[in-house]
């Protein structure tokens, strides 16, 4: 039953894959297992129909893994194939009648004997083993004297192996494998493969003798091509020799006699063209232009002759023949004007011709030699046709013409150029150039704005030609060179202008956008100007930081540039910040801008306090427009954006004190009152924990501590127990100093006195009016002490004092009006000149 489904399965695999069901390496893994599944059934003795089904199938399965690439899975089958050929073979000795049988066996069975070994060649060459295959073959060679009819396949099998050689460059091995190929087909002319195939065999054989070494094979090579053109003529035979006799450097007459071997067979003109273009290639002039005349003889009525002429034109100029090539053109314009017109496909690879020798006048800066060739090309145009090409042409001419000065020959070029296609870029490049040597600014502009339009749009032309992209931005570059060769700079700026913002090359932007900073710092003038160039200069400076904020590769921005730009904007934006002192808005921008931009560069210290110091004076800008009469909510607009610079900054502050040592930096105290102010005039309700910690701070000085106290107090803020903290501290620190300043201490006195004691207020707490005797008393001390205490500063003292006794007396409180009152009149007799007047 095994052994059937085996069968079975078998059976199926080969029908489903008449139908394409299976794929071939789906075939070969079911082959695979009904052959085991076939072996495994085996008995100890089994029928001869057994064994050989099993060799059928060893050998199919073998064929199968090799033909899907897997050789290595093939020669276990093959070797079991044949060991079961060697059983079939004993078991029909053992059977045999006599010595007839016997050879009629062996016959029977050196077919699958034949076919094993010339799998199992293919399976070791496969797998790369040379010196196996080559035994296998030698095998079914020695085979061929009874199997005849084998030798075609033999034959082939060894071309295959050739072909694959020589496609790895093995050309040792290639010649091999070719040579056993054309000697095997020799064996047995009945069952041959045939002269055209053996010449096949010949010619890829003396190709791997030429390619292998020319040099050392060359007697070989050559026989076998000749062997090769004896067996069956072909044209690739005759070239290949050629080609060999051209290496081996060969006499001009061992070329011509070559060469005339083939005069009377018919070859086609393209052939003969590739011939003669290959002697000509090797310097073979002599023979190379006679072959070719007896070409031009021969297919002298083909309406391809033409070609043979271009092949003239082309080898008499790649030889500086060119007085001879310019007659053999002006030949083919009469000819075109009087009816023996080439066709089209040769028509434009003369154009192509033309063009190219014109090119090279061109970059020679023979400018007349480019215009005759650029002529005879517009000679096989017709009045008034309209051709893209055309219009490339009358473009091509009318640089020339500008090159020689020739402005109205140029103009009428690039017309005509116009008439054609105007909706080229190349043809607006073209106006512009005129333009601009005309010095007609608007019409250079005009076609700057046109060659920008065309540029967005990619288009693909009929004749291949691809305007892309980096064409029209590359042509906008040009442009702007040549404006500002020509000292036009508000057409380069336009250029420049648009390639900035759409090209899509990161050098090619920041080039432009340099060009354009340092032009436009070079025409500030008025005050008007000053401003709308201000406004370029933060247009072109915030491209910059688009452009470096982009991803990017090594390829098109290193980081090394990109460092090096983003250095140089920064730079740029931080002198114009200051350049604009007398302009708050516009200086703070571009401190924010450099800030920005510095975000590119590496984090050291100068960067750091470069940042630092753009963020502090942003923040320091926006509080003072918030200061000036702005309408609330610009106020906040403003209070807001310095919030975000300083906290922005406090961030890089705690990195960059890390860095050295800051002790005199005011950095830490301008944050604080920078912020305070900000967050005091929002209304902010953090500002009491931001405080909390300040006050702690043991670096706060009686200057920040005034300040303090000023804002906190600065409409629209109103932090009076802040404000009075804050004069406290300041008054604490007065009295630490060793020679206490009288008239600052004053100062700060006057304004805590009048913070806790309103003027008119009667119904004071007393915890208050006790806090405020404190006070006073202060002050005596001091006055006490100094003679530099400011007299109205004493006098103020003395009149609040009094004053306060006085509101005390109109309530009833006599007790403390009594007391406020001699106060007062302690402050009486520290009191110089005006003291009689108050006694």
């Amino acid at each position: 039953q095994s052994e059937e489904s085996a069968v079975s399965l078998w059976n199926w695999a080969v029908t489903k894959h008449t139908g394409a069901v299976i794929s071939d390496e789906q075939r070969a893994k079911l082959r695979f297992v009904a052959c085991r599944l076939v072996y495994l059934c085996e008995g100890s003795d089994p029928p001869e129909g057994t064994i050989r089904r099993q060799i059928l199938m060893s050998m199919k399965t073998g064929k199968g893994w090799i033909d899907v690439g897997k050789a290595d899975l093939a020669d276990g089958f093959l070797e079991t194939a044949m060991n079961s050929i060697e059983k079939l073979y004993a078991k029909l000795r053992k059977e045999s009648d006599g010595e007839a049988d016997i050879n009629v066996h062996k016959a029977d069975v050196e077919k699958d004997l034949f076919k094993v070994l010339s799998y199992q060649a293919e399976s070791v060459f496969a797998q790369g083993d040379f010196q196996k295959a080559v035994i296998c073959v030698q095998r079914c060679k020695d085979m061929l004297m009874k199997l005849p009819r084998e030798s075609r396949y033999l034959s082939i099998l060894c071309y295959n192996f050739g072909v694959e050689t020589y496609d790895w460059k093995k050309y040792e091995q290639s010649s091999f494998w070719l040579s056993q190929s054309y000697d095997i087909g020799k064996m047995d002319m009945k069952y041959s493969i045939g002269k055209e195939m053996q010449a096949k065999v010949l010619r890829l054989l003396a190709t791997a003798y030429f390619e292998w070494d020319c040099n050392l094979y060359l007697d070989k090579a050559l026989k076998a091509i000749n062997l090769a053109n004896e067996e069956n003529l072909h044209p690739a035979g005759f070239f290949l020799k050629v080609k060999i006799l051209l290496k081996s450097g060969a006499s001009d007459e061992d070329i011509s006699s070559a060469v005339a071997e083939f005069q009377h067979h018919e070859m086609s003109l393209d052939f003969c063209l590739n011939t003669a273009k290959l002697l000509l290639e090797h310097g073979r002039e002599s023979v190379g232009f006679d072959f070719l005349k007896s070409v031009a003889e021969r297919f002298e009525a083909s309406p391809d002759f033409g070609k043979v002429t271009l092949l003239y034109i082309e080898f008499l100029l790649q030889n500086k023949k060119e007085l001879l090539a310019k007659q053999k053109v002006e030949e083919i314009i009469i000819g075109h004007y009087t009816g023996k017109q080439l066709l089209p496909e040769t028509l434009n690879r003369l154009h192509i011709i033309l063009w190219d020798t014109a090119a090279k006048h061109y970059e020679a800066k023979s400018y007349s030699e480019a215009l005759q060739w650029y002529n005879y090309s517009v000679s096989f145009y017709t009045p008034g046709q309209i051709d893209q090409n055309l219009a490339k042409l009358q473009r091509n001419m009318a640089s020339c013409y500008l090159h020689l000065k020739q402005v109205d020959k140029a103009k009428e070029a690039v017309k005509e150029a116009e008439r054609c296609d105007p909706n080229s870029i190349f043809t607006q490049f073209s106006v512009y150039k005129i333009a601009v040597m005309e010095d007609d600014t608007d019409k250079a502009v005009e076609a700057i704005i046109e060659m920008g339009k065309l540029a967005e749009k990619p288009s693909q032309r009929e004749d291949k030609l691809i305007v892309d992209e980096n064409t029209g931005t590359n042509l906008l570059s040009l442009a702007a060179q040549i404006a500002l060769e020509n000292d036009q700079q508000v057409v380069a700026i336009k250029a420049l202008e648009y390639l900035s913002e759409h090209s899509q090359d990161c050098r090619q932007v920041f080039a432009a956008l340099k060009c354009l900073v340092r032009l436009t710092l070079s025409k500030v003038d008025s005050e008007e100007q000053g401003d709308k160039d201000a406004k370029s200069m933060m247009t072109y400076l915030t491209l910059a930081h688009k452009r470096l904020a982009e991803p990017f590769t090594e390829e098109n921005l290193t980081r090394d540039i990109r460092t090096f730009e983003a250095h140089w904007f920064r730079k740029v934006a931080w002198n114009l910040a200051v350049q604009f002192k007398d302009c708050p808005e516009k200086m703070r921008d571009f401190f924010v801008l450099s800030f920005k931009l510095s975000q590119f560069c590496p984090s050291d210290k100068a960067v750091l306090i470069a940042q630092k110091t753009c963020l502090l004076m942003a923040a320091a800008i926006d509080l003072e427009l918030g200061r000036q009469r702005v309408t609330p909510s610009e106020q906040v607009e403003f209070l807001t954006q310095a919030l975000q610079h300083l906290q922005a900054c406090k961030e890089i502050w705690k990195v960059l004190k890390l860095t050295g040592d800051f002790a005199k930096d005011p950095t830490e105290t301008l944050l604080l009152l920078y912020e305070f102010e900000a967050r005091s005039k929002l209304n902010d309700p953090t500002l009491s924990n931001l405080m909390e910690s300040a006050w702690e701070q043991p670096q706060l000085e009686v200057k920040t501590l005034e300040i303090i106290a000023s804002l906190a107090m600065e409409s629209p803020a109103r932090y009076p127990v802040l404000c009075k903290r804050a004069l406290k501290s300041a008054l604490n620190l007065y009295r630490k100093q060793t020679a206490i300043d009288a008239v600052k201490f004053s100062k700060c006195l006057h304004s805590l006195i009048n913070l806790s004691l309103p003027t008119g207020v009667t119904d004071l707490d007393t915890c208050v009016l006790q806090e405020v005797w404190g006070y006073f008393e202060d002050a005596l001390s001091v006055i006490s002490s100094t003679d530099s205490y400011p007299e109205m500063e004493i006098l103020w003292l003395m009149t609040r004092a009094w004053n306060t006794g006085i509101f005390q007396y109109t309530v009833g409180k006599y007790k403390e009006a009594e007391q406020w009152c001699g106060l007062g009149m302690r402050f009486l007799n520290h009191l110089g000149s005006l003291k009689k007047s108050y006694e």
